[in-house]
């Protein structure tokens, strides 16, 4: 009996032992802390359900201050110039003039320093007092880099605020006549958009081609231009057919490659743009060379005592005909000549899809000038020989 209560302390006391070991062991665990994953800001997972499906043929990394100069737009379209050309001063912001040339669309800092949008005409050759846009700042505390399509009604700007998912984001409003003023502004979301600074949206229609600039994943001072096929309606991608990370690379402009498809819309994009670009140098030479009427360019040696510079010299009028027709290849030489220097300072610069087309247009120029050159000389003797016989 005595064995039997003995036993039993013993087991009570053993399971004693055992619970406050137990015991003890519990107060030495230590619980790992809960770490809450950031929550991404539901506008932007909103806005990359509904990223719009376009074509993105061509992208340009530089200097924020050069990118301008990337941009071409059709003569119909309109210009974007710097607001330090438009004003002889200013900002890195830009300024849309009209295709007539005689509305401006334009930024300018208020009491608070903030860019906010506004307009000028060009009354007398002489800019208006910018005038502020109606309805621009609903949502909006700055706007800047405006552009108008063709329609009078269609705007784009980049804005900063309540609206905005990050830095400058790309808006699109449109004009009320009846009320003078302009409707709630839409942000267009992605892929235009993102949470780095996006600006400079422009379209041109007569083209259809579009460009934006973001400096997503760039570094300080460099930003990128997209160049895009724009779309009449919008299209977003089907969530059965695209997985969320290729949706999230499509929003995020990953890879512009993965936007080709077949790359059959792309080539022809990029033709069109190559035909704006190679018109923007001719335009541009076109517009820098003079009107070539010096007596220089006009003179030819018929011997040693008589040197002509007009149709009036002559008498021949066989030697007048050919001599119109000298000046006109010395002109034209001269012009092709400017447009020469202007393709080939531009190439170091241009994108590897560009430089195709330039190559191919230099050469083309160069076989000009040679064809050109050897004219000139015919032209000269011929000339100078019909007239010699006049004078004799």
């Amino acid at each position: 009996m005595m064995y039997i209560k003995k036993t039993v302390i013993l087991t009570i006391a053993l399971l004693l032992s055992l619970s406050m070991s137990a015991q003890k062991r519990k107060k030495h665990v230590v619980k790992k802390p809960v770490v809450e994953e950031p929550q991404e800001d539901p506008r932007i997972t909103s806005m990359r359900e509904m990223t719009q499906q376009i074509i993105i043929i061509d992208s340009i990394v530089a200097d924020k201050d050069q990118l301008l100069s990337q941009l071409r737009l059709s003569e119909e379209t309109g210009r974007i110039v710097s607001s330090v050309d438009f004003f002889g001063e200013g900002d890195s912001t830009t300024v849309f003039i009209n295709e007539m040339g005689n509305k401006a669309y334009l930024s300018q800092p208020d009491d608070s320093l903030h860019q906010q949008l506004c307009t000028s005409d060009l009354l007398g050759g002489e800019w208006s007092k910018p005038q502020l846009l109606k309805g621009i700042s609903e949502g909006i505390s700055e706007a800047a880099y405006p552009f108008m399509l063709a329609d009078g009604t269609t705007f784009y700007f980049a804005g900063k605020g309540e609206e905005s998912i990050g830095g400058y984001d790309i808006f699109m409003t449109r004009y009320d006549a009846r009320s003078n003023s302009f409707l709630k502004p839409e942000n267009i979301g992605m892929p235009f958009n993102s949470e780095a600074n996006d600006y400079l949206f422009a379209i041109d229609e007569y083209a259809h081609i579009g460009y934006f600039v973001s400096d997503r994943r760039q570094p300080e001072g460099k930003a990128c231009l997209y160049i895009f096929i724009p779309k009449e309606s919008r299209k977003t991608y089907d969530p059965i057919v695209y997985t969320e990370a290729e949706i999230r690379g499509f929003a995020d402009i990953s890879s512009i490659a993965d936007t080709w498809g077949n790359g059959e819309e792309r080539n022809a994009a990029l033709a069109r743009y190559y035909d704006i670009s190679i018109n923007s140098l001719k335009a541009a030479n076109t517009n820098s060379q003079p009107e070539d009427n010096t007596i220089a360019s006009q003179e030819l040696v018929i011997n040693d005592a008589l040197t002509y510079s007009s149709t009036k010299d002559f008498r021949s009028r066989e030697a007048a005909v050919l001599y119109k027709q000298l000046i006109e290849a010395r002109q034209h030489l001269c012009s092709l000549n400017g447009q020469l220097e202007k393709s080939r300072s531009y190439y170091p610069k241009a994108t590897n899809a560009e430089k195709q087309s330039l190559r191919r247009d230099i050469l083309q120029a160069e076989t000009q000038v040679i064809q050109l050159n050897s004219q000139i000389q015919t032209l000269e003797k011929e000339t100078r020989n019909a007239e010699i016989k006049i004078i004799k």
